[in-house]
């Protein structure tokens, strides 16, 4: 029967609570620190990406901003070469050059002509087909950005005009012939003060009429700034990384553009809306990317454009963006697989780490079991030492008494002999019990060491077989050994130590079978990995329940009415002493598995100290 007090029912023991806890608080601790591991990673892949994203956006803006540069410089200086050459200074008089002018002015002027001229041919094109009036004309000089447009007819005479005069002109018929110049310049005295005025006249073929355009200081300045960009974008060319490129002016109107602004899919990020911009501020610079329907990719930068100190306009640009698209592509990759690398090498090593952690606390455990069984053996060895003592003495006394007493008290009658042989026989028997279970006891702390030396493990339980078939037959229970008779095992032993361990096992499984039920105990031998061999003790008997399995080889437990209950814990302490291993499978009801393994030994014979553990 049990010794021990067993813990009530549905009640969770401390080491087994303990035991769970830990199980599932480090895998949740290693799944939460690879959490935080892969997300700190991806946290700064992406603040990498949108790094490198920003630094791509700065340098296209940049370029932009060059572009921006060059046009105001080229501008600029374009502007300066107009106005001297319309400055009323010593080289000039009334708007009438008296030096030459250099090449550059010359084709300064050439060009704000010619843009002129154009202009001029539009508005004959118009007067010739009667479609124009004065609110025409100040319609025409409000757009195209002119202070004056006069169409003259055959005789001098003032036909049509955008705006009214200060003051009547002069009689036109008085000036004729080569003094047209003249003609026009009384015509422009009449608006005021000339400030800077410049003029063009574009004569009919035919005669039949004259079309004067005259342009002040600032709308000299907005027709200077677009001849310049003009002239500008067409030496700048066409770059690899530009898609187009327009200038344009407060108003809205294009001063000039290269390309165009290829059919928006989709906007990826914008800083200005879908329409056109607001006028920026000088200095400030606005960007949006988008995809085109037909793959490409663009960076829209707006910029402003200054004269004189002053924003006059804006320049909008595309910037191809595909080959930074392309690099970001490429480090977002880069940074998707170094990421999935980190990961996975985290991952095996934390699992690694986690496997040698656990077989670590496995040891760990196992080392504190045995050091609570071998303080617990330690003192059951304190206690035996002295009970033996302490009893075999006073039973060796109450012995020789009782065989005194049967020599010398015997009885003559021969009924009252029988029953003093017969009681005097009990306590012989029962002396003899006691004097067992001393020695059971005694014997298990005696096993301090083992000679081991190598020996055939199937001649040892060949030899166990034999001796216990006897006593399986008066059990009506089947000893079958079923190991082949040409399997050899070496294995360093201690033969009688073994050999008591066995029996143990054997008689244990043995006494597990109701006779009445046709029991079976099953032998085998077989090979294991790591050059190992196992002896497989199977029994047909009552089974243990998984709480029993835990604690059968514990020396307190035992469920026998008689003995101590040690040839279990006794078998564990020799086995272990030869370097082996046991292991029990139970179902409860069906019967039981021991599973001895031993290490093979080829012919070495050594001494092992055995210490309960």
């Amino acid at each position: 029967m049990n010794n021990h007090e067993e813990s009530p029912p549905g009640q969770v023991r401390p080491g087994k609570d303990k035991t769970a806890f830990s199980n599932f608080i480090i895998p949740l601790t290693v799944f939460l620190v690879v959490a935080v591991f892969v997300t700190l990673i991806l946290i700064m892949g992406v603040m990498d990406l949108r790094r490198l994203e920003r630094t791509l956006t700065e340098f296209l803006e940049n370029r932009a901003l060059d572009i921006v540069a060059t046009i105001e410089n080229v501008a600029q200086e374009d502007l300066d070469f107009l106005r001297r050459t319309l400055r009323d200074d010593s080289r000039y008089y009334g708007g009438v050059a008296q030096v030459p002018p250099s090449d550059e002015e010359y084709n300064i002027q050439e060009r704000l002509i010619k843009a002129l001229y154009g202009v001029a041919r539009d508005i004959d094109a118009h007067w010739q087909k009667d479609e124009l009036s004065e609110s025409v004309l100040e319609e025409i000089a409000a757009r195209e950005k002119l202070s004056l447009i006069v169409l003259l007819d055959e005789n001098g005479h003032i036909a049509l005009k955008s705006r009214e005069f200060q003051q009547e002109p002069v009689d036109m018929q008085a000036i004729r012939g080569n003094e047209q110049q003249q003609l026009v310049m009384e015509l422009l005295k009449t608006l005021g003060p000339l400030m800077n005025m410049g003029y063009i006249t574009l004569h009919r073929k035919d005669g039949s009429g004259t079309i004067v355009i005259a342009l002040d200081a600032g709308k000299l300045k907005y027709w200077g700034a677009k001849i310049a960009v003009k002239r500008v974008i067409g030496e700048i060319g066409w770059e690899q990384e530009l898609a187009y490129l327009s200038v344009i002016d407060p108003d809205g109107n294009i001063l000039e553009k290269v390309g165009d602004e290829p059919p928006r899919r989709h906007i990826m990020k914008m800083d200005f809306p879908d329409e056109t911009p607001a006028f920026p501020d000088q200095g400030a610079v606005r960007s949006r990317r988008y995809a085109g329907e037909e793959g490409g990719h663009y960076l829209d930068i707006v910029a402003p454009v200054s004269l004189d100190d002053t924003v006059v306009g804006y320049a909008r640009m595309g910037l191809k963006w595909n080959r930074a698209r392309t690099m970001l592509a490429e480090n977002r990759n880069r940074m998707i697989f170094t990421t999935i690398f980190i990961v996975l090498i985290g991952t095996l090593s934390t699992a690694a780490l986690y496997r040698n952690q656990s077989k670590q606390l496995a040891r760990m455990e196992e080392m504190k079991k045995r050091l609570q069984r071998a303080e617990q053996l330690s003192a059951l060895g304190q206690l035996a030492a002295g009970v033996a003592h302490e009893i075999r003495n006073p039973l060796n006394a109450i012995s020789i008494a009782t065989q005194r007493l049967k020599r010398e008290y015997s009885p003559d009658d021969e009924e009252k002999k029988t029953d003093f042989d017969r009681i005097s026989g009990i306590i012989r028997d029962e002396i003899r019990r006691l004097n067992g279970i001393i020695e059971e006891f005694v014997t298990f702390f005696r096993i301090k060491r083992m000679e081991l030396h190598p020996d055939c493990l199937e001649d040892l339980l060949d030899s166990i077989v034999k001796i216990m078939e006897a006593e399986f037959t008066s059990r009506d229970v089947v000893l079958k050994p079923a190991w082949s008779s040409e399997r050899s095992s070496i294995v360093a032993m201690d033969r009688d130590k073994l050999t008591q361990a066995f029996y143990n096992i054997i008689k244990n499984a043995m006494e597990s079978i109701d006779g009445s039920r046709g029991g079976q105990v099953t032998i085998n031998v077989e090979d294991r990995a790591d050059r190992r061999v196992a002896v497989m003790i199977t029994d047909n008997g009552s089974g243990l329940t998984p709480e029993e399995v835990e604690r059968i080889f514990n020396p307190e437990y035992t469920t026998k009415e008689k003995g101590l209950g040690l040839g279990l814990t006794l078998a564990h302490e020799i086995i272990h002493g030869h370097r082996g291993e046991i292991h029990v499978a139970s179902t409860k009801g069906e019967g039981t598995t021991f599973e001895i393994l031993f290490p093979l030994d080829h012919g070495r014979t050594e001494a092992a100290g055995v210490k309960p553990s």
